[in-house]
């Protein structure tokens, strides 16, 4: 007799259940801890830099701001805007924002429209190495070694006014540093004969990183010299043309050292600009409240204007 035995299924094991790793569904005690665990993390990454700016930067200018409110006396005593007025009222500051703003228009100007035409005609072909050196070369100069020079070329016996006069171009010889707004012009000449070097070098970049496809399809349209480069390449260059806008507007904004190896500010402080006039002012005149002003106001047009031009170039269009 034989019996037969029941077999009942064996039961499946329940499947595992994996946390959820949303982070609401964490548990409510860990998500603060760690969300102040990273807040913390990040101010200490941070923390170097921002004492570092604050001691180089903010406190030097808070400084600064807090001096220009006072007078020159030994005991300083509380001027208020009195020294912030002298802009208004002494022709020698008058003339040193003009020079400012001739510098700004000249060293952003001459340097993006040198730096890329040079770029763009040496960008192909068998002499470009040779050339882009011969420009460049400049830049490695300190802005006193570039005013060393060019004060060879300019002076009253200098290789200029020797150049013409051999060329029998005698009328054409001057003072090119003893005559208001011509020293301004060549200073500003010779700067972009130094700065020109870093241009070339960034637009080089630029060119270098436009996709080929791009210029071919432009080609298979029908676009082909300054329609190609306007259309096509010019558009490419944007980032690159804002950083070397940038970097120009501030430099021109802050020029110092070629001015005052060349002039120093003269003749009668005629070719100053802010930067000068703060040197000036604070340390040969020994006004240092009005300086301060002097330093204050040239911080605040570099801020602005660089805060403008940065806004305007870098937002998205349609924004």
């Amino acid at each position: 007799m034989s019996s037969s035995v029941e077999q009942r299924p064996t039961p499946l094991p329940a499947p595992r259940t994996s946390p959820d790793p949303r982070p609401d569904r964490l548990p409510t005690g860990r998500r603060p801890r760690g969300r102040m665990r990273e807040k913390l993390a990040g101010a200490g990454f941070l923390a170097p830099a921002v004492l570092l700016v604050s001691a180089l930067l903010l406190l030097p200018f808070a400084s600064t701001l807090y001096r220009s409110f006072f007078d020159d006396r030994r005991i300083s005593g509380f001027a208020g805007l009195d020294n912030y007025t002298l802009f208004l009222s002494d022709p020698v500051l008058t003339r040193s924002i003009q020079n400012t703003l001739m510098w700004v228009v000249g060293t952003v100007a001459l340097p993006l429209l040198l730096g890329l035409a040079i770029a763009v005609l040496t960008h192909t072909g068998g002499w470009s190495r040779a050339a882009r050196l011969v420009v460049v070369l400049p830049y490695a100069l300190s802005g006193s070694a570039v005013a060393v020079v060019w004060n060879f070329v300019l002076t009253t016996d200098g290789a200029a006014n020797q150049l013409l006069r051999a060329f029998g171009l005698d009328s054409l010889a001057r003072g090119w540093l003893l005559e208001w707004p011509g020293n301004t012009l060549v200073m500003i000449a010779a700067n972009t004969w130094q700065s020109a070097g870093v241009a070339v070098i960034l637009f080089l970049v630029g060119l270098q990183t436009i996709p080929p496809e791009t210029l071919e399809a432009a080609s298979l349209d029908g676009a082909a010299g300054w329609r190609k480069f306007w259309y096509v390449v010019l558009p490419q260059l944007r980032t690159v043309s804002v950083i070397v806008v940038g970097t120009s507007l501030v430099n021109g904004l802050k020029s110092f050292d070629l001015i005052w190896v060349l002039t120093q500010g003269g003749p009668g402080r005629a070719s100053e600009t802010l930067a000068v006039s703060m040197y000036q002012e604070t340390f040969l005149a020994l006004h240092p409240g009005a300086g301060a002003a002097v330093a204050v106001v040239l911080t605040t047009i570099v801020l602005i204007a660089s805060w403008l031009y940065l806004r305007r170039q870098l937002t998205p269009k349609g924004n």
